[in-house]
């Protein structure tokens, strides 16, 4: 254990590659008898679930930082971010908790870590809601999205963060399939969006890189997740409609033959104000509670 904090309690999980640093908010044994409630993202790292925490304050919550992200360093020598990988380090600190199988919340890349983890460690999840997975190879205009995520990546090698977000944020907020008329646009100016114009150097970003590149590309294995006994819920936000996200949501909830089940918000629904782009978080709590008691 490495520090206490109101309500809640940081450990580090030391394991061959890495040093996972996880938070619990609350009894372990849980005082109810229901499953911890683990939350997930990447790249986004614990901080994120801070407010949908708070609002689920009824449960024992888990959030961690997977390796290389936030406060979790690894050893391994890469700096890719694999679902695979990332799924083995959620399994080592599930079994680190000791309280048996757990209900999942997993936000976007953490979406893709989530159903590698179910498909690899079927007994470690009761209930899974997969929040707008970014399963961009699953599109029916594939190719198309995927041009549309290289021309990101290029923004951002040759002009520096700001060019390189003002370009992801215009990839999703794009409505619909990628058309000509997405490609035709010119390179959006990042001080529309509240970005810097100025290049720090940088080119490590998680989500702007090619250090993702495995996120996006991942193909769940549909077969081992349909033997798992883990309930396995796509979700979707009722704002994200024909956006990249929303549209790979219901291509994954297609490819497990249900319908994406709709949240309140976008794809950052769950998020309070303190990010910039607040969702619901309250709203977005009382859905995850009702689709986790089924």
């Amino acid at each position: 254990m490495e520090g206490v904090y109101t309500g809640m309690i940081t450990h580090t999980l030391k394991t061959e590659e890495a040093d996972l640093v996880y938070d619990v908010r609350g009894p372990l044994p849980t005082a109810d008898g229901r499953p911890p409630l683990f939350m997930i993202g990447q790249p986004m790292d614990a901080a994120g679930f801070t407010s949908l925490a708070e609002h689920s304050a009824e449960r024992t919550v888990v959030t961690y930082d997977p390796r290389g992200l936030g406060r979790s360093a690894r050893r391994d020598g890469r700096v890719d971010h694999s679902p695979t990988t990332q799924a083995a380090d959620v399994h080592a600190v599930i079994e680190a908790l000791g309280a048996g199988p757990v209900d999942m919340f997993a936000s976007s890349g953490g979406a893709v870590t989530a159903l590698a983890l179910v498909a690899a460690y079927p007994q470690d999840v009761v209930t899974l809601v997969a929040h707008e997975p970014p399963l961009v190879s699953l599109l029916p205009d594939a190719e198309a999205a995927e041009r549309a995520g290289a021309a990101v990546r290029e923004a951002y090698q040759k002009s520096g963060w700001g060019a390189g977000m003002a370009a992801f944020m215009a990839m999703t907020q794009w409505t619909g399939e990628f058309t000509d008329a997405y490609f035709a646009q010119p390179a959006p100016d990042p001080a529309a969006f509240g970005m810097p114009v100025e290049d720090d150097g940088s080119r490590d970003d998680p989500l702007l890189s090619d250090r993702s590149a495995a996120v996006t590309s991942y193909r769940p294995d549909v077969e081992a997740l349909a033997a798992a006994p883990t309930r396995v819920v796509i979700a979707v936000g009722e704002e994200s409609a024909e956006t990249l996200t929303g549209r790979t949501a219901v291509a994954t909830a297609g490819l497990l033959g249900q319908e994406a089940t709709v949240f309140p918000s976008h794809h950052g629904g769950f998020i309070g104000g303190e990010y910039g782009y607040a969702g619901q978080p309250e709203a977005f709590a009382r859905k995850l509670r009702e689709v986790l008691n089924g």
